[in-house]
């Protein structure tokens, strides 16, 4: 099993609805595109922060800061505008190649998902429209040159 179909894996056993975003997500939708961590958004709200943290742990995956669940929840806007945090990465420290970056600018509610069916069971990304609008609003050049992609496609 890969270690986006683990991760995808351990949010859906916690009970949290997320959706793959970023690079796998485009080329998941077809675009030829590379990364290496998995980007994903949840539902805004403590409990599903709280959850995620849970799953990402129990895969041996640790906050990058020193922060938890409520400190995320509690003080979102100060850690975007202020200290321009996009993402809470959690990462592997026997394995770097192992890191999860939950968007904290983006809500998964009123977002529309997509299944995808894989070896290792069924994952979620992003809907095309909305991971386009996603990526439109970060502006940064990357994302730009996802948008083109994907519009390609």
């Amino acid at each position: 099993m890969s270690f986006l179909e683990r991760v995808c894996a351990a949010l859906s056993a916690a009970g949290v609805r997320y959706a793959i975003v970023g690079g796998h997500a485009v080329a998941l939708h077809g675009a030829v595109r590379g990364t290496v961590d998995v980007d994903v958004i949840v539902n805004w709200s403590k409990s599903a922060l709280r959850k995620s943290e849970s799953a990402f742990n129990k895969m041996d995956l640790v906050s990058r800061l020193p922060i938890s669940a409520e400190d995320v929840y509690q003080f979102r806007k100060e850690y975007i505008e202020n200290r321009n945090l996009v993402a809470w990465n959690f990462y592997n420290p026997n394995d770097l190649s192992e890191q999860v970056d939950l968007i904290i600018t983006s809500d998964l509610k009123a977002k529309k998902t997509r299944r995808i069916v894989l070896p290792g069971g069924d994952i979620r990304i992003l809907a095309k429209a909305d991971l386009i609008a996603m990526k439109r609003s970060s502006g940064r050049p990357q994302d730009l040159e996802d948008i083109k992609a994907l519009e390609r496609l």
